[in-house]
């Protein structure tokens, strides 16, 4: 059958509005947290603050004397409140008084996962690419640059707090979730109820964000186990502290890289290690082939970038039984962050300007060439800037689409504020132009948290952070302009909503480079420049 030719699309290409936008402004649009049922009653949730640990003891005399309070849960890692409403539950769960078996993981800190990372990346790992004779090349090259970057363990921070609403009967179940993946809860759900799969309804709802978080089930299958000692639906409601303390998490990374260069100061030599958790591993793991998780190694290993001789491996470090999971922009984030600091390191060394660096090297990807050249154009490369100002820029090639970023900052007293960000996409075939520039839009506002302030750190097994007080997130009136270029392409569509996220970081820390001489291998930024 013919295809249609693209100058007779009627809606393909068109700026199109969303249908739900006026639901979600006028507050009609239902969100897992909106459930309510007849008869419904309201769990609190406290799960061992640290990870692994389990429940010794709870004495729960006076949380049955507070009024509303209808019975505690007891499960092996938690304890519930279940009441008439939300306050009652939280009153029950301040009365508890609860010993913790905190395990072996009761000593983990963030020190001894990244001091535990670095003894690992001393390990050959698992090849996810090898090209060319890396060992011979780097004997030839007239210098070698060699670096480290570490990226932190992250949150969700999703704005909708973690919920689930399940009512078990006997013979059936129905679970009110907002979820990303419905089959899976639905199998969960057979699983911990005994019941067969077509005995388990899954009512899904609108995510106030997932970004990740809810492809995964963990609290899903602890509303089950609290609903099964319930005789009427039960709504459990994460707090904003449990939800940022008992998270499923972005794993923490430690990359070590090095090139050899020639007498132009080109990469002839590469060579990058991985060392991380496996996501994979857990989530897929028959996609793990040969001890090499695609999506720890993803960008790194599928570099746009003509490279004559290259090794990329990857060694599995998990950080104790912290769980980790998918975030926005998965293994792109991490990988285009080391890669394009990098390059841009390289860049410097030789004297070269990173774009004219970078155009250089991308002779065989002619559509990272022309988004790199189309973000740059319209960026104004080039033109001058006030001191203490800077420009980065970073190409990314994931999830099917081609993508170019600059950031413009300014650095005053340690602070960082990205005034703008310019984006060059080229995604294959646009079908609606309006939702890929929101999604570019909602990538750098998420990837700026990140690169800024987003970090978990471990003390005595436990999150040290708590709630936006101390996990900060972008606020309105930090968030740059943001000017996003559509490039026509009748390629086939790629993603979009995680590429976004996934450039940002590395343009905006090239930018601080560009504006204060000092290179960031770390992230957060946080307060690196004002003890610089």
């Amino acid at each position: 059958v013919p295809l249609k030719d693209p100058k007779d699309f009627e809606l393909i290409g068109k700026p199109t509005d969303r249908l739900d936008s006026a639901q979600k402004v006028d507050g009609t649009a239902l969100f897992g947290f909106d459930v309510r049922l007849p008869g419904m009653v309201y769990a609190a949730i406290v799960n061992c603050p640290v990870f692994g640990g389990t429940l010794d003891s709870v004495d729960d005399t006076r949380a049955k004397q507070v009024p509303g309070v209808h019975q505690v849960v007891k499960l092996d890692n938690a304890v519930a409140v279940v009441a008439a409403h939300t306050w009652a539950a939280k009153q029950g769960v301040a009365a508890l008084d609860i010993k913790w078996n905190g395990g072996q993981a009761a000593t983990l800190s963030t020190q001894k996962i990244f001091s535990d990372l670095a003894e690992a990346s001393r390990r050959d790992g698992a090849v996810a690419r090898k090209e060319g004779d890396v060992g011979k090349a780097f004997g030839e090259a007239k210098a070698r640059i060699d670096a480290v970057y570490e990226q932190p363990l992250l949150a969700h921070a999703t704005m909708e707090p973690i919920n689930c609403t399940v009512h078990v009967h006997a013979d059936r179940c129905d679970i009110w979730v907002g979820t990303q993946v419905p089959t899976i809860a639905r199998a969960v759900g057979a699983k911990v109820t005994g019941l067969p799969p077509e005995k388990v309804a899954v009512h899904n709802h609108l995510l106030g964000g997932g970004f990740g978080r809810r492809l995964e089930v963990d609290a899903i299958v602890q509303a089950l186990k609290i609903g099964k000692a319930v005789d009427s639906p039960v709504k459990v409601v994460w707090t904003r502290e449990e939800d940022v303390q008992h998270d499923m998490y972005r794993p923490c990374y430690y990359d070590r890289i090095s090139a050899g260069l020639d007498a132009n100061g080109k990469p002839i030599a590469w060579q990058h290690r991985v060392v991380g958790s496996s996501i994979l591993a857990r989530f897929a793991p028959a996609v793990v082939k040969n001890g090499v998780d695609p999506d720890a190694v993803e960008v790194a290993a599928e570099l746009p970038y003509r490279l004559p001789n290259q090794l990329v491996d990857y060694v599995r470090e998990e950080p104790g039984p912290i769980p980790t999971a998918f975030w926005r922009g998965v293994g792109a984030t991490r990988g285009t962050f080391v890669v394009e600091s990098f390059i841009d390191e390289l860049a410097a060394h030789a004297g070269i300007d990173p774009v004219k660096y970078r155009l250089d090297l991308l002779g065989d990807a002619p559509r990272a060439a022309h988004v790199l050249q189309v973000a740059t154009r319209e960026a104004g490369w080039g033109s001058p800037l006030p001191k203490g100002k800077g420009r980065g820029v970073s190409v990314m090639h994931a999830f099917g689409s081609y993508l170019s970023m600059v950031a413009e900052v300014t650095v005053e007293g340690g602070a960082v504020k990205v005034d703008r960000v310019v984006c060059a996409v080229d995604c294959g075939m646009a079908v609606n132009p309006r939702t890929i520039e929101a999604q570019i839009q909602g990538g750098v506002v998420f990837g700026i948290t990140g690169a800024l302030y987003s970090e978990i750190t471990i003390k005595d097994g436990r999150v040290e952070q708590s709630n936006f007080t101390d996990y900060r997130v972008l606020r309105l009136n930090e968030t740059p302009e943001i000017v996003v270029h559509i490039v026509k392409s009748g390629e086939a569509p790629g993603g979009i909503g995680e590429p976004g996220t996934s450039a940002l970081a590395p343009a905006l820390t090239n930018a601080i480079f560009a504006a204060t001489g000092k290179r960031i291998r770390k992230l957060p930024v946080g307060e690196q420049l004002k003890t610089a």
